[in-house]
């Protein structure tokens, strides 16, 4: 679609949405116009922040922000998709609330999940879920070393099964752990055992 084919299916949304008496506030028209706008300029550009956006906030926001985006995922729910629609619906984002009004949607759009690969406290808090897009290291099925013959390569794949095993002994339940089954776009498929605990090393979240 064109960006005017867009545009003008935006706008009959918009009506629809008024014709179903739920009309959209100008904030919330607004916001889905700019993420419409930003998605386009990427598209169009081709070029991605270099930047880190995370490094923007101070030291007492990275926390809490990071903190936020820890108890998002353990619900089980997407941080950014809870953002958009606190946004969306003008709901209070209680301590996160900063993030709309000091630093708004562009700065949101900019955060992708390889950012948070940066602060290693941050641990695994972002989980793996069916669909999303990663990449997965050669040392998975084969030996490489990072002086020999044989070099770490990365292989795009998409995530389509996540699976916690708990391990019980003499009845008693030892240490979990999570499998994970990955599709490469050659149509193959391939299980990483122990995604979070013995194989982080071996798989990243995109690198834009």
């Amino acid at each position: 679609m064109t960006p005017d084919e867009i545009e003008t299916a935006m706008f009959a949304a918009f009506n629809r949405c008024d014709a179903a008496s739920c009309p959209l506030t100008d904030t919330q028209k607004q916001i889905l116009l700019q993420v419409i706008e930003q998605i386009q300029g990427n598209s169009k550009s081709g070029v991605t922040d270099i930047a880190n956006p995370l490094d923007e906030l101070n030291s007492e926001e990275l926390e809490i922000f990071l903190q936020f985006v820890k108890d998002e995922e353990q619900r089980n729910r997407t941080w950014k998709v809870q953002l958009l629609n606190d946004w969306l619906l003008e709901n209070d984002s209680g301590t996160v609330q900063f993030i709309r009004q000091r630093y708004g949607l562009q700065w949101l759009n900019r955060v992708e999940s390889y950012h948070f690969d940066k602060y290693s406290y941050f641990e695994d808090a972002l989980k793996l879920r069916i669909g999303d897009r990663i990449e997965v290291s050669n040392a998975l099925w084969e030996w490489v070393q990072e002086d020999g013959p044989c070099k770490r390569e990365w292989f795009p794949c998409m995530v389509i099964k996540v699976e916690e095993i708990s391990n019980v002994y003499d009845g008693l339940r030892d240490d979990s752990s999570t499998n994970c089954v990955v599709r490469f776009f050659n149509g193959a498929e391939y299980e990483i055992q122990g995604i979070y605990e013995w194989n982080r090393y071996n798989w990243r979240w995109p690198q834009k």
